[in-house]
């Protein structure tokens, strides 16, 4: 076997580490996937800790449960199961709840056959990319939209088709028009319409009934899927409650993506996708970790089985994000009453629009000089805007999740002093 290695030629340490080479050796790099090859190379940063933030979705420390007594019983009455690998669809028990939990908001004739529990709802619009997405095939997506679902669809090279929103949600008879259009002029239709119904991130809009009901019937005309990213519904203040869209699903066109980050925990990072059986056994084999934690997920059943617990728990949620929210709210209205908005009625988000010629990029600058980050609207915009009209410079969004009430009023009066320094 000696010879073998007299033949192995070894790169010196300089070579290895990337060095300049100066010894007549070449080395060729392995080109980089596409879908790599797209992002800039930058890594992610944190905040400093002096930082009034309205910029990220975290949730308020004050509002995370004990999970102490049930995190002792998932290791210890159920150490077996929790500690060894997990099933790749999710424990079955996890599956049937959440089955219930979505017939309980509207959707018919569900089973644990319809349920994947992933890590996350992030983890669970990947997955549905993969299933579904080539480089190049295109989507729909209301303009704004959440800015890390773009970000993660466009890793798998696709073409974004916007459509507006209003007060009632994503405008659906624009959304006809569009595919009708693109139909016409013989090109492929888009593969999935992505959309949040429930106080909508980042605009804080719910979508109507009527809305609901008319996105289904055109999906279903010209058969492209809906996902329904649905992460808030828990989260609600007031107002009437609509059925998911799923509800109104007759041909299995509608996958489901939740989690409960913004209700019990960010940190758990159990989430799901709700489909037909099919697609939910093609998803399950695309699945690389071959099972979400088990012991993640028989916490969180644990907690969510304790109707009582569960149902005392939600109300706390809702309550403290009402009063961060109407803090947020009256702060605003008082130190900013150029700026307009839509009170939200639940979820983690206000969407500000700034007089005509603001500059949000700028804004968002000159707000982290004043120690409050914030997120400029121009992150959630996938292409050329509404219409191809551009994209808007005079939006932002504030979370009001994380930060206690008084921070929230202090973070608005460095937000106005920032905006009236411009």
């Amino acid at each position: 076997m000696t010879h073998l290695f007299r033949k192995r030629k070894f790169l010196p340490f300089n070579i290895v580490r990337g060095e300049s080479m100066k010894i007549g050796v070449s080395m060729q790099r392995v080109a980089l996937a596409q879908r790599a090859a797209r992002l800039v190379p930058t890594m992610p940063a944190l905040e400093p800790a002096d930082i009034i933030s309205f910029g990220s979705g975290h949730g308020c420390p004050e509002v995370f449960p004990d999970l102490t007594e049930v995190a002792k019983l998932a290791l210890n009455k159920y150490r077996s199961e929790t500690l060894q690998y997990g099933p790749t669809l999710g424990l079955l028990e996890m599956r049937e709840w959440i089955a219930r939990y979505l017939m309980e908001n509207g959707a018919k004739n569900l089973t644990a056959d319809n349920v994947l529990v992933v890590n996350g709802a992030k983890d669970g619009l990947g997955l549905i990319a993969r299933l579904l997405l080539d480089e190049g095939d295109s989507i729909v997506v209301t303009a704004p939209t959440y800015f890390t679902a773009i970000l993660i669809l466009k890793t798998y090279g696709v073409n974004f088709y916007e459509v507006s929103q209003d007060a009632e949600g994503i405008v659906v008879s624009e959304l006809e028009e569009t595919l009708a259009r693109i139909k016409n002029e013989g090109k492929p239709l888009p593969k999935l319409i992505y959309n949040v119904p429930d106080y909508h991130n980042p605009s804080g809009v719910t979508m109507s009934l009527k809305r609901r009901e008319d996105l289904v019937r055109v999906a279903e005309k010209y058969g492209v899927y809906v996902v329904e990213d649905s992460p808030y519904r828990k989260v609600r203040f007031e107002g009437e409650q609509y059925p998911i869209v799923k509800a109104f699903d007759q041909t299995e066109s509608v996958l489901v993506l939740g989690t409960v980050s913004k209700l019990v925990a960010p940190g758990m990072r159990i989430g799901w996708i709700v489909a037909s059986k099919d697609l939910i056994a093609r998803l399950a084999q695309l699945k690389s970790d071959l099972g979400t934690c088990p012991l993640t997920q028989r916490i969180i059943l644990e907690f969510v089985t304790n109707r009582d617990q569960y149902a005392k728990h939600a109300k706390k949620v809702q309550d403290t994000y009402r009063k961060h929210r109407d803090t947020m709210v009256a702060a605003l209205r008082r130190e900013l009453p150029e700026v307009r908005f839509t009170v939200p009625q639940g979820g983690y988000y206000i969407w500000l629009t700034l007089p005509q010629n603001s500059n949000a990029d700028e804004l968002t600058t000159r707000a982290f000089q004043e120690k409050v980050g914030i997120l400029p609207g121009s992150k959630f915009y996938a292409g050329n805007g509404p219409k191809g009209l551009g994209v808007p410079t005079n939006n932002i969004r504030l979370c009001y999740s994380h930060a206690e009430p008084e921070e929230i009023e202090e973070g608005i009066k460095r937000l106005a002093r920032a905006m009236h320094s411009m």
